[in-house]
């Protein structure tokens, strides 16, 4: 058996911002990363950003085999025992810890059809794949997915000189998140750069024919295309949570310490549900500046210098020229305040609000107002269509 100071379940970039966060109060303890993968941690926004527009994969890699920590490399622990502080892997090999931290990020969501026909994107080997058959094998796709994922990833292939469909169920691109005028431009956008857009459409079925596939909707769309990609969002991993009998709401609760409710094993991440400190109530984020900040927090605090995760997480996109950041709650059902500063929705900031309470900042294409945004967000006092037009 092994024994290590800080276990850590997981190799993404939560795990490699815990191992950061430990090293800065603990230059010497030891440490495993215990990583399902075949690669070290990387950064994952490139996977659908900069990779396309010519980045280089040596920019994603995050050096963790630099930061002292004994990393393992495709395993996956597979069993928990809290009571003796050990676990053990898919190849049989045991550890035991002082400490650990589920990193253990999530599952993409899959059709019930389709099977090995349909990419499900979310992984560096899923970079390499795709990238394979852009450069090798057709050039028709179909994106399905109108969110995060699905919006970048069609706004890559089509920049790759790809032909994409975008097929998805709501009105617009994003009309999960942004007010429908904006959705709108952003659709419209969307197809005057070649991009072919099914709305309001379920795929429901995938079948092979003729050395394509055939795509049909349950609207009775039919389209052929060379390959399928699916960007449908993710469920958090929490196996291994449950099975040791931790609690579990949509993540694997946390405190505000980031510690579950067994002692000494943390969680941090896509992963991890955790307290609100401006009136969200208990909530799970799946998002770049999360994963690094909660997954730093968790390393301190594991390691001896305890603080409350009190971080408002932001995030961001590109979708082919059109670029924002958000602060808090994005989602277009909530109130939502628009102060555009013009009519062509070029510029402008968007509040969504739950009775009057500020819970999200969207800052299309305005920069350098997040921590003006965050402040805002801290701020509870109720605010009005007044209080908040020329506001950021």
């Amino acid at each position: 058996m092994k024994h290590y100071q800080y276990l850590i379940v997981g190799g993404g970039m939560t795990a490699d911002a815990a191992i950061d966060g430990i090293r800065e109060v603990d230059p010497e303890g030891r440490i495993a990363l215990i990583c399902a993968e075949k690669v070290p941690p990387y950064d994952r926004p490139p996977l659908t950003k900069d990779l396309w527009k010519g980045g280089e994969v040596e920019q994603i890699w995050r050096h963790t085999n630099d930061k002292a920590v004994d990393i393992y490399l495709s395993h996956r622990i597979k069993q928990i025992d809290p009571d003796k502080k050990t676990a053990m892997d898919d190849h049989g090999q045991e550890y035991e810890y002082e400490k650990l931290l589920l990193a253990t990020g999530g599952t993409p969501r899959e059709l019930p059809f389709g099977n090995d026909n349909v990419l499900y994107y979310r992984s560096y080997a899923d970079y390499e794949k795709l990238r394979h058959l852009v450069e090798v094998e057709g050039d028709r796709f179909a994106v399905i997915g109108g969110g995060f994922i699905g919006s970048e990833l069609a706004a890559a292939l089509t920049l790759n000189g790809q032909q994409v469909t975008m097929v998805f169920t709501g009105a617009a691109i994003c009309g999960r998140l942004f007010p429908p005028g904006l959705a709108q431009h952003v659709t419209n956008h969307y197809e005057d750069k070649g991009v072919r857009v099914l709305s309001g459409q379920m795929v429901n079925g995938i079948t092979e024919q003729d050395g394509a596939l055939q795509v049909s909707t349950g609207k009775g769309a039919q389209f052929e295309v060379d390959h399928v990609v699916a960007g449908i969002g993710i469920q958090p991993n929490t196996e291994l949570a449950e099975a040791i009998g931790l609690a579990v709401e949509d993540g694997i609760r946390v405190a505000e310490d980031l510690q579950t409710d067994e002692a000494d094993i943390y969680a941090a991440g896509d992963v991890a549900a955790f307290p609100s400190h401006i009136g969200y109530g208990r909530h799970r984020v799946e998002h770049e500046d999360n994963a690094l900040t909660m997954g730093r927090v968790a390393g301190r605090n594991m390691a001896g210098k305890p603080e409350p995760y009190t971080h408002i997480p932001m995030f961001y996109s590109d979708l082919f020229d059109l670029g924002y950041e958000a602060v808090g709650q994005i989602d277009s059902e909530l109130d939502m305040v628009e102060d555009w500063q013009a009519d062509d929705y070029a510029k402008g900031v968007v509040y969504y609000l739950d009775g009057g309470q500020v819970k999200g900042v969207l800052l299309w294409n305005v920069w350098d107002k997040v921590d003006e945004a965050r402040a805002l967000l801290r701020d509870l006092h109720p605010k009005t269509e007044k209080d908040l037009i020329g506001r950021l």
